[in-house]
């Protein structure tokens, strides 16, 4: 039984040390503060923007379906719809996406073409090595079997003292 608890927690415990837990815990920390600063652009700057033209800010905006909206002893009468809270969430959905895909995505896919195109190029050229060397080899090959001339195979043989020695250059 103590095997078994020590066997769970020690799996729990590299599952925890996997760089993808970390990583992603980072990414939750760093997007909720993300979200705090456009949450705080969108109220701060757009919605008095928009309420500029408007009456209030985004997030006031409501209409309402039945009877005149209007709190009588506390309570809501009628219902209220609140588009504008709608409409101020997309807005800062939009723009949490754009600036995620312009500083983040984009830049990050740049990289990685450049990188992959680097790798390739890399690859390339390492097979041009390794074609050149081997043609480097060949006529090294064939210039020492010029200056040696015709194998004489009998002569190769007597002086070996036997045919054990004589091997072929080709």
């Amino acid at each position: 039984m103590a095997e078994k608890k020590e066997s769970l927690l020690g799996g729990f415990r590299a599952f925890l040390m996997r760089g993808n837990v970390i990583d992603l815990a980072v990414a939750v920390v760093i997007g909720a503060a993300f979200t705090n600063i456009v949450n705080s652009v969108v109220k701060g700057i757009i919605n008095p923007l928009v309420g500029a033209f408007g009456t209030k800010d985004l997030e006031g905006y409501s209409s309402c379906l039945k009877d005149p909206c209007r709190v009588v002893d506390g309570e809501m009468q009628g219902i209220q719809i609140q588009w504008g809270l709608v409409l101020s969430a997309i807005l800062s959905f939009v723009i949490t996406a754009a600036v995620v895909y312009f500083l983040m995505v984009l830049p990050m896919a740049k990289i990685l073409a450049k990188r992959a195109a680097h790798e390739k190029a890399k690859e390339g050229v390492q097979e041009t090595l390794e074609v050149s060397e081997l043609e480097v080899l060949k006529e090294i090959r064939d210039h020492l079997v010029s200056q040696r001339g015709p194998v004489n195979h009998t002569a190769v043989t007597s002086k070996t003292g036997g045919g054990t020695g004589a091997h072929s250059t080709s």
